[in-house]
């Protein structure tokens, strides 16, 4: 079963056609980079992906709808959201143990076992860091939970590109194995590359690039 299946997936707001027809099979294990310039429908495609808006057409993730069973698919499906989500009033303390009280595939010691490679005090409040430590923060959490779908939606956006690496090196390092899949929106491509395993071309909410990294670099300098 693929982890991800669109099949004239569209999806439009007012007069403006964000996903115009999309086709996409995601399998297990992959590393999907979705790619193109703002407005591609790059974010909305995610977010119908994730259950945030209503969507025509097919859509399955993990095998469920999911529109009508979000319930079901946040517990094995992750997201980091373009915009940072963490309360700006919440401690680092605070933000572990409310993931931990709802969420039942959370594990609070991997989560701290990341947060020790950081900088990050437990006392802080979200406002008090800095936008690359809120990112971190939001990553920890992200991986300590168990699950088996990430959705990253530049996740990396406005950080240097020291963290950027960073990030990306530990998102495959401590991450990532053969059970799990990751989706990322990216303007940074050329970052990522030696960590995607496929990756799609949005333009004006259609897909008119798609290929496996081993096909592309086969076939293009």
């Amino acid at each position: 079963m693929a982890t991800i299946e669109a099949r004239g997936l569209r999806k439009t707001f007012a007069k403006t056609v964000a996903l115009d027809g999309v086709d996409l099979t995601v399998e297990e294990g992959r590393i999907l980079g979705i790619v193109g310039p703002n407005g591609a429908g790059k974010s909305t495609a995610l977010h119908a992906a994730v259950g945030l808006i209503p969507f025509e057409g097919e859509l399955k993730v993990l095998g469920r709808d999911p529109w009508m069973e979000r319930d079901l698919i946040v517990r094995d499906v992750a997201f980091i959201a373009d915009v940072a989500i963490l309360p700006r009033w919440i401690r680092v303390s605070q933000a572990l143990d409310y993931v931990a009280g709802v969420h039942p595939r959370f594990d609070r010691g991997k989560a701290e076992g990341f947060l020790s490679k950081t900088g990050i005090e437990r006392s802080k409040r979200v406002r008090e860091l800095s936008k690359g430590m809120v990112t971190q923060l939001h990553l920890a959490l992200v991986m300590a939970v168990d699950a088996k779908l990430l959705i990253l939606d530049e996740p990396t956006l406005g950080l240097d590109i020291l963290f950027r690496k960073r990030f990306y090196d530990s998102l495959l390092n401590d991450y990532f194995d053969r059970g799990r899949t990751i989706v990322v929106t990216t303007h940074q491509i050329d970052e990522i590359q030696d960590v995607l395993t496929d990756f799609v071309f949005l333009n004006r909410g259609r897909i008119v690039l798609e290929s496996s990294m081993e096909a592309f670099e086969s076939r293009y300098l």
